[in-house]
């Protein structure tokens, strides 16, 4: 009885975690944490999906069970959104599937299409559900590049001439979490080329579909010919609308793959709440502003990370996509490694960030910094990494300028 159950057994120490509990015990001995770690955001949605939610709920017949697919509007919704943003054609009948967020949706895929033994390609560093979705499956995980790059579909090419059983599907997920690095539609045409070559099927993760910055919106993979044939794809309205604790995700494309997943998800749960399920069609069908405003919002945010880590000493790179920047750690202090660093950072500096390691090992030497507080809260970020370079001796450029 004192042995570890199976699928535990499976699962390292989540270290994200470590640093997850040092935070709350700093905040709860009343110590300022600023908050770099999770990528929670901190704006409320829209006033018109609120209002849809809380006039929905005073329906005295929305507090049943619901449906586990989604209902018909919000299915009908998410078709209209990929018809309108990726010209896309998508049937809502069976190639949509509501999710309670993507990560839910990419790990009940997994149970569905999984056997005990399978051979998965999944990106390193990733989203820690892209491999530890299939590994609680019963899978075998076998590391990709995340860059999206020759190297990339030279480990494709390796990994299905040497590896046994061969692969059976791959994750790939772009604007990527963490590295926030991204994909072209001729990357996802040879994707899919090499998919529908060697039968693997393809889990593509769009959840920062609208977070860009460069003025080059993401495609998505589905935007290419066949693709329905081999690939689904899960998007999220939790960072596009602000709505990240309101568990609302899409999984879109081959009608079988929906199908599976429907049909698990039909033993698991009944669906998500229906108020919420209307007022995300109200976020979908409404008025788009928030999605420009979010926009602006983490730009102008890692503008200022970027430009006051810098200052201090920690160069930071500016990403492409995505509400994170994924930065090298000081090379004075890369000797400590991501965790320990993490750990000091926010025992000294009162900054807490997300481990890379924390993402597979080869996001070691890494930190993942997220885009959720406020441009002054980042400036007293750099502030407080200022004093804590000095006291170790590390030398720092000019000072950040209060607000």
């Amino acid at each position: 009885m004192s042995e570890p159950f199976y699928r535990i057994r499976r699962l390292p120490p989540y270290v994200i975690a470590e640093v997850n509990a040092m935070r709350a015990a700093a905040r709860a001995a009343g110590e300022d944490i600023i908050d770099l770690g999770m990528g929670n955001p901190d704006q409320p949605p829209p006033s018109h999906v609120i209002d849809k939610l809380a006039e929905v709920a005073n329906k005295p017949d929305a507090h049943g069970y619901s449906a586990s697919r989604g209902i018909p509007g919000l299915r009908k919704a998410q078709a209209a959104y990929y018809q309108r943003r990726f010209g896309v054609d998508i049937d809502p009948d069976s190639e949509v599937v509501v999710t309670l967020g993507s990560k839910e949706g990419l790990a009940n895929l997994a149970q569905a299409i999984t056997a005990p033994g399978d051979v998965i390609l999944a990106p390193n560093p990733s989203y820690p559900i892209h491999m530890f979705g299939f590994i609680i499956a019963g899978a075998t995980i076998r590391s990709i590049p995340t860059t999206p790059d020759e190297n990339f579909f030279k480990d494709l090419e390796r990994a299905v001439n040497f590896t046994v059983p061969k692969p059976s599907a791959m994750v790939i997920g772009y604007p990527s979490n963490p590295t926030a690095e991204v994909a072209n539609l001729a990357f996802y045409e040879r994707v899919v080329d090499f998919a529908r070559r060697h039968n693997i099927w393809v889990l593509s993760d769009l959840a920062y579909s609208e977070i860009y910055f460069d003025g080059n919106p993401p495609p998505s993979i589905l935007q290419i010919p066949g693709a329905k044939d081999v690939a689904v794809e899960f998007t999220s309205l939790s960072k596009t609308y602000s709505m990240a604790g309101w568990r609302i995700g899409f999984a879109v494309g081959n009608k079988k793959l929906i199908a599976a997943l429907t049909r698990v998800k039909s033993y698991l749960d009944y669906g998500a709440f229906t108020p919420i399920q209307a007022a995300a069609v109200a976020a979908i069908n409404g008025p788009q502003e928030i999605i420009e405003k979010n926009r602006e919002l983490y730009k102008r945010r890692r503008d200022v990370m970027v430009e006051s880590f810098t200052r201090v000493g920690w160069p930071i790179p500016a990403p492409k996509a995505s509400m994170f920047a994924w930065a090298p750690l000081p090379k004075e202090l890369a000797h400590l490694g991501s965790l320990e660093f993490s750990k000091q950072l926010l025992t000294h500096a009162k900054v807490a960030v997300a481990p890379g390691v924390g993402y597979g090992e080869k996001g070691e030497g890494y930190v993942r910094l997220a885009f959720v507080e406020n441009e002054h809260r980042i400036r007293q970020a750099a502030r407080n990494i200022k004093r804590y370079f000095s006291s170790l001796g590390i030398n720092t450029n000019d000072s950040i300028a209060a607000e």
